[in-house]
């Protein structure tokens, strides 16, 4: 059974090593939330709002995150293998070291707002 979190908001929480996947959250806001190594696996994320959010080594494989919002977050080591990333926004966001959509990428460190 899948959970409902759409429109949900965790703001400021820590929800760090929790186990996320496959849930529908579309439009939930995780702003300024602490989620290290969270796994949003399978998750449905559209619209989703993760703005200056803790998201060390989370995963997101086969997630789909479009249109969300990573403004500001900090996504080090963070695994996006197989997510859909159509529309989303990684403003000022850290990506140093994380595993891109390709499974193969791995962004250099230093990497801000995309992955270099």
């Amino acid at each position: 059974m899948e959970s409902i979190l759409r429109d949900a908001t965790f703001s400021r929480g820590n929800l760090s090593k929790s186990n996320l996947s496959k849930v529908q959250g579309n439009r939930a806001k995780f702003i300024s939330a602490v989620l290290e190594e969270t796994i949003f696996d399978e998750a449905i994320l559209i619209e989703a709002d993760f703005t200056k959010s803790n998201l060390k080594n989370a995963s997101f494989k086969n997630a789909d995150l479009r249109r969300a919002r990573f403004f500001g977050a900090d996504l080090t080591g963070a695994d996006f293998t197989g997510a859909n990333l159509d529309g989303t926004d990684f403003m000022n966001a850290n990506l140093s070291g994380v595993t891109w959509v390709d499974g193969k990428k791995i962004c250099s460190h230093g990497s801000k707002s995309r992955c270099r």
